[in-house]
């Protein structure tokens, strides 16, 4: 089950909101007023550690005390409302969940994704209202799956409106180029990946931007095919070519289901093989 977490904290920032609101509105007012009916009633309640301040103090506690729904709703509100603002317009943390993004991204890698860089969305609607820029070729997006867009998937944009691409003999054509790839080395995987190790490390170049993809000599080599990227769509995908679902198996990603532009490492945790702390800090390109 896929949990819709922004719908939730727009629900508890809405429900905490509304409890402090209707308490300073209606509640607080008659707290105060009654405060001062007991202090009338213990005089000599300013005397600290006097009869009258603890009866003072004991009779408020139990007729005039704020409850304790309110208590939380005002020490909450304003926390969690700046993590709905963070998350919604500015920045939202994700995790790795495999091995598509390699030599890019490790599973287990947590990453951070600039939320306002392609237009700023309003939470749960997710509706643009502020046009602010563009994906590029070579960015690294998160996006909701197409085929089920409850999930977050993250690939890397190598076709935009109107580009031609093509995909055939694991090499990549561009508008009917082929996209330079040169040879870094025989890859060595670590941790949960492994498997990777032996397949082959390239360097590929697309206008304007390069950037590291594995290519497995091991692996078959997938059936030829060419997309033309309609407008408002892009071709996305993984770095791990022959170990990823992405455009060459469900077509493109609408532009509303772009989430943001990933570029920074901030933790890594390899379940079962711990941590590399040398990630920590790492800018995606």
């Amino acid at each position: 089950m896929n949990i819709d977490f922004p719908l939730i904290l727009v629900i508890v920032v809405l429900g905490s909101g509304a409890i402090w609101l209707l308490d300073r509105l209606l509640l607080a007012r008659g707290r105060a007023a009654r405060r001062l009916e007991l202090a009338e009633q213990f005089p000599g309640h300013q005397e600290a550690g006097s009869k009258a301040a603890m009866s003072f103090a004991e009779a408020c506690h139990r007729e005039a005390s704020e409850p304790v729904v309110v208590e939380y709703a005002r020490s909450f509100f304003p926390v969690i409302l700046i993590v709905l603002l963070l998350r919604s317009f500015l920045v939202e943390p994700f995790r790795i969940p495999s091995g598509s993004m390699m030599p890019t991204l490790l599973d287990g890698d947590f990453i951070l994704v600039n939320k306002y860089e392609y237009g700023i969305r309003l939470p749960v609607l997710d509706t643009k209202v502020i046009d602010v820029g563009v994906p590029e070729r070579g960015d690294v997006v998160v996006f909701r799956y197409p085929v089920d867009p409850a999930i977050p998937f993250i690939k890397r944009i190598v076709g935009l409106p109107g580009d031609v691409v093509e995909y055939r003999n694991k090499t990549l054509y561009l508008n009917g180029n082929v996209v330079e790839q040169t040879k870094v080395k025989t890859y060595l995987g670590t941790g949960s990946g492994s498997d990777a190790t032996g397949s082959i490390h390239l360097r590929e170049a697309l206008p304007g931007a390069e950037h590291d993809i594995l290519i497995d000599p091991r692996s078959p080599r997938r059936l030829p095919g060419q997309w033309k990227v309609p407008k408002g769509h892009y071709f996305v995908l993984g770095d791990n070519r022959d170990n990823s679902q992405d455009s060459r198996f469900w077509n493109f990603v609408p532009d509303e289901y772009l989430i943001g532009r990933a570029f920074m490492i901030w933790f890594n945790w390899d379940w079962g093989h711990g941590q590399d702390w040398g990630r920590v800090g790492t800018s995606i390109e």
